[in-house]
């Protein structure tokens, strides 16, 4: 028989969850989608809900199976898999990129307003405190619930929920036009801008910390570990899927007041600017510092517990030590450096990453041999390993024109074919 986690306890975990996915990209793609889709927003938004909600959950539950183990997932592949890509993902999503930029997001937004004008030591003292708060409360991942589920994530959301009515109730214009980007296909358009927030990467990371708060409350089998986490999951998506559409609705309302913008940090500026007044600058800044922090305690709780179990030389406080003091220097003197190392590296593992979510969810039902995850993860690291390669700059006449012709790689996702054929060919010669 399942058991199930308290009510309380079960919201406070669903929030949890919430705030961890809710980092500062979220918050900005929603409005740009709204500007750009225009008329055409609610089905734009659907497709960015598919992707931006249910893609992350669908990632959670693949975790949930393996008891959040990314290692065990990985196994399914192959063992030298196993070996590299759960560090790589962990590296990559956490020291090298995510945990750094939350630092300096929350000082662009929420610190350099107020000062006027931005310096090497504000920089240095805003995020010295912002990693200072971000290792006590990861200090401690037992009470990560308490302190995130129960204290940060309601102020946030209900910050988020006094813009959102105001902007419902006094919208600042009529709904935009739709542009040429969403013209022909709004679905599929927003479907795409959902995989830009690369959260099913991140939920990877995530899912190790909620499954240790459920396992932590006496929950060890499986079916129990997968369906509290499905009803957890369930609280952070109808959340976050209220977010997306107050934010998208923002910002196809805003383009007669505002105008059209270049990003959707200047879009949620004007907005709650036009809404409040200089109150609004207030109110951004708590949103974002708040949907920052909350994801940097995510990712550093996530990172330190699979790294200090992965080398168990290193205690998990020593762990976390050193990942926001390494964030800590990243933020302040390589950070777009290393962003520009990064973002190749992330392209070249999201198709992999979702190809072994997708797969991992086909087991639940019907048994995915190994050589079925080898052929779909080599055919969708073929395409992906070029993607990554022309955003570093190293771009080849001969192979662009020859990846062209793949269905579907001219809107980014032109791994997928290739995928379900290397997946199909690995079924074939397994048997064989």
């Amino acid at each position: 028989m399942k058991r199930s986690l308290p009510i309380k306890e079960t919201i406070a975990l669903g929030l949890f969850m919430f705030a961890l996915f809710l980092g500062a990209g979220n918050l900005i793609f929603p409005p740009l989608l709204g500007q750009q889709a225009g008329e055409a927003l609610w089905s734009a938004v659907l497709g960015f809900l598919v992707t931006g909600v249910g893609l992350p959950l669908l990632a959670i539950i693949a975790i949930s199976n393996v008891k959040g183990d990314l290692d065990v997932l990985s196994k399914r592949v192959h063992k030298s898999f196993a070996l590299v890509f759960p560090v790589l993902i962990y590296l990559t999503i956490g020291p090298f990129f995510g945990i750094p930029r939350t630092g300096t997001v929350a000082y662009e937004v929420g610190v350099v307003p107020f000062l006027g004008e931005a310096s090497r030591f504000s920089l240095f003292l805003a995020t010295l405190i912002f990693f200072a708060v971000t290792f006590w409360i990861s200090l401690n991942p037992t009470k990560l619930v308490d302190r995130v589920g129960k204290v940060l994530t309601p102020i946030l959301l209900l910050v988020i929920l006094v813009i959102a009515i105001r902007a419902f109730v006094s919208p600042l214009g009529s709904v935009s036009e739709i542009t040429d980007a969403y013209r022909e296909n709004a679905f599929f358009g927003g479907f795409l801008e959902g995989f830009l927030t690369m959260d099913a990467i991140a939920a990877l990371i995530f899912g190790v910390v909620i499954i240790n708060r459920i396992r932590e409350r006496g929950f060890t089998s499986v079916s129990d570990i997968r369906s509290n986490t499905i009803l957890a999951g369930i609280i952070a998506g109808v959340g976050l899927s209220f977010v997306y559409l107050s934010l998208a609705f923002m910002g196809a309302t805003s383009v007669e007041t505002i105008g059209i913008q270049e990003n959707g940090g200047a879009i949620l500026a004007g907005v709650t600017s036009s809404l409040f007044g200089s109150f609004g600058s207030m109110l951004l800044a708590i949103v974002i510092t708040g949907a920052c922090l909350t994801t940097s305690v995510g990712l550093v709780s996530a990172c330190g517990e699979y790294l200090s179990k992965r080398f168990s030389s290193f205690s998990y406080p020593v762990v976390i030590a050193v990942l926001c003091l390494f964030s800590l220097t990243m933020a302040n003197l390589g950070l777009s450096q290393l962003i520009a190392v990064s973002l190749p590296l992330l392209i070249v593992i999201y198709p992999i990453t979702i190809v072994l979510i997708l797969l991992s969810i086909t087991e639940s039902f019907k048994k995915v041999t190994s050589s079925v995850y080898m052929g779909a993860i080599i055919g969708a690291a073929i395409v992906s390993t070029y993607d990554g390669l022309t955003t570093a700059g190293f771009d080849i006449d001969i192979l662009t024109n020859l990846f062209s012709y793949l269905p579907l790689y001219n809107v980014g996702v032109g791994w997928l074919v290739p995928s379900l054929v290397g997946g199909l060919l690995g079924g074939l010669l397994g048997k064989r």
